[in-house]
């Protein structure tokens, strides 16, 4: 299962054991730089000049946990799997005869390696042999790989979805997402692997895609704190013990179907050397049902699987759940957040501390090189003193057509208004009356990205910033395009590059001093205090319900992004029953999408 964030190892590992789960390792060349524990199955991003082989210290210490806590002993050992491109399938389409080329040549490089395990390919139907084509998504009972004597491998059944900022939270009931596991597993499925089994932090700027929360809780048996998430924590501990009490069956027979009813069905796995082991099943979205079963008569529940490990008494029903729901409640640790202190960026200097003037708007990307979510652009527009507006008292409209992610604007320091884009409409437009006086007025645009692309094809097309059009209406000449002017370019705030996030920051920044609540909130303020660490080991989280839109740095760490936009969905309800999509079980409408 994949885990993201911070946690400790050895705890972690005993919760995998008491949710009686067994241990795969699987190992990836993922982003370069630093250990991080991004899996258990554990991926082991790699690092320059460390090799993933039993000689690795820092690994033979994870295998030796694992070995400690008996992880491996009811397989005999561990399952090691490498990863070789995951989705590829859909743009290597877009490719044509390229992206197939591509899928080869990476499928040769990886063999070639000689890592002595196997190699997989998620989604990708074409992967050529011996790399393992498996199946990603809500439902993998569907997929069977591209030959037959490679196994059935799910590499991610979805736990529930990633949260975007002013979209909804989601909730996958744990009744669907057994009944999906069942599902496979009944078809000959060989192999599940959790995403996400563990929920986790997008710390800094790491937010895997447009908008994505800080939070990747995931709605995943274990949330972003490492607290358990019931009832889906036990009921899949009693899932995979249900699945476990069949391993004889299983391994030693292929099912075979008998129709029990319009909806429903018995998969049976039988021999002389593995027993008998059974799933009846009754896909039915509104009826429950009575079936007969080996002259036997069984109750199966709408949208559900009963698990019978010797063919005749059900251990396990899908729908059927025994524990109850458990509430994370935030309590205050009353520890006091003292000596507020303000900084305001000057935006009077922005144009001043630019780092190049051309004709024409830029790509942000280009510009920052995501060294910042922030780009300025600046313009200058002269004023005639015999303009008819003047005279009026009419204002200007400024339109700024951009491709996202946010905006504001600034007329001659003062803030004028900002807009954002969302998940599904990242292009957006801006559209102002402004106030302009006679000779240089100046035009500023903070442009915003909140995330980079993360799917697709050719990211190098894709835009992010102040495209334009930029035209200002209402003088006598009538419609002005600012598009290709000059414009002046500066990345990043000026707190950013004198690293006001870290204790360390440059001394000489003036701050103003004040409490919170008398400091007076300006646009593009910085804000600072201190407090005294809590006692215990219990997680923590800041509270950002009273704050707009930002980021948050402590002791110099930078724990990321936030933004209490409100969200936008469908709360009406959930229902267990019924393949799950994102359009289904939000939670959360009315308030911010992640307020801790």
């Amino acid at each position: 299962y994949n885990f993201e964030g911070r946690y400790d190892l050895v705890q972690f590992i005993k919760l995998v054991k008491k949710a009686g789960l067994y241990v795969h390792l699987r190992i990836g060349p993922y982003i370069c730089g630093e250990w991080n524990f991004g899996g258990f199955p554990v991926w082991l991003k790699y690092v320059p000049g460390i090799s993933f082989r039993t000689d690795n210290e820092p690994f033979k210490k994870i295998v030796q946990m694992m070995k400690d806590e008996n992880l491996f002993e009811s397989q005999g050992g561990p399952i090691i799997l490498s990863q070789i491109e995951n989705e590829y399938e859909p743009e290597s389409k877009l490719y044509g005869p390229a992206g197939k080329a591509y899928v080869k040549w990476a499928a040769k490089m990886a063999v070639g390696l000689n890592t002595g395990v196997p190699w997989v390919m998620c989604k990708e139907y074409d992967a050529p042999d011996p790399v393992i084509n498996t199946c990603n998504g809500f439902y993998c009972d569907y997929f069977s790989p591209n030959k037959p004597y490679k196994p059935t491998l799910w590499t991610e059944a979805w736990t529930g979805w990633f949260s975007d900022f002013g979209g909804p939270n989601y909730q996958r009931p744990v009744e669907d997402l057994a009944f999906a596991v069942a599902r496979f597993i009944q078809k000959g499925g060989s192999f599940v692997n959790y995403y996400m089994y563990h929920g986790g932090t997008n710390f800094g700027r790491t937010a895997g895609g447009p908008f994505i929360t800080t939070s990747y809780d995931y709605d995943a048996p274990i949330d972003e704190y490492g607290l358990i998430r019931q009832p889906k924590y036990d009921h899949l501990k009693k899932l995979h013990k249900a699945i476990k009490l069949c391993e004889k069956a299983l391994l030693n027979s292929d099912p075979n179907i008998v129709i029990l009813g319009s909806y429903e069905k018995a998969h049976v796995f039988s021999s002389e050397s593995g027993g008998c082991a059974a799933f009846l099943s009754n896909y039915n979205l509104r009826s429950n049902a009575k079936v007969t079963f080996n002259n036997m008569h069984y109750n199966l529940p709408r949208w559900s699987i009963s698990i019978l490990p010797d063919c005749r008494n059900v251990v396990f029903n899908t729908a059927k759940v025994g524990t109850e729901a458990s509430r994370v409640q935030m309590v205050p640790t009353n520890v006091k957040i003292e000596s507020w202190e303000t900084f305001n960026e000057d935006v009077h200097s922005v144009d001043d501390e630019s780092s190049m003037t051309v004709k024409g708007l830029l790509e942000q990307l280009n510009i920052t090189r995501d060294t910042s979510d922030y780009l300025w652009y600046t313009t200058s527009v002269r004023i005639s003193s015999s303009e008819s507006f003047l005279r009026k008292g009419t204002p200007l409209t400024l339109s700024i057509q951009t491709a996202g992610h946010g905006i504001h604007v600034f007329i001659n320091g003062q803030l004028s208004g900002s807009a954002f884009g969302t998940q599904q409409k990242r292009k957006f437009s801006f559209t102002k009356n402004i106030n302009l006086h006679p000779g240089e007025n100046k035009i500023s645009i903070l442009s915003i990205a909140v995330g980079l692309p993360n799917i697709g094809p050719h990211f190098e097309t894709r835009n992010i910033g102040v495209q334009g059009p930029v035209v200002l209406q209402g003088l006598d000449e009538g419609k002005k395009d600012l598009t290709w002017q000059k414009w002046s370019y500066k990345v990043g705030l000026k707190g950013e590059a004198d690293n006001l996030g870290s204790p360390n920051s440059i001394p000489s920044i003036d701050w103003t001093r004040g409490s919170l609540a008398t400091l007076k909130q300006r646009p593009l303020t910085w804000y600072k205090a201190f407090f005294n660490a809590p006692g215990g080991d219990d997680p923590l989280a800041l509270d950002m319900s009273g704050m707009g839109k930002g980021q948050v740095w402590i002791n110099g760490e930078s724990i990321g992004r936030y933004w209490t936009i409100s969200v936008n969905g469908n709360c009406s309800g959930c229902s267990y029953v019924g393949a799950f999509r994102q359009t289904k079980c939000h939670f959360g409408c009315g308030g911010p999408t992640q307020q801790w």
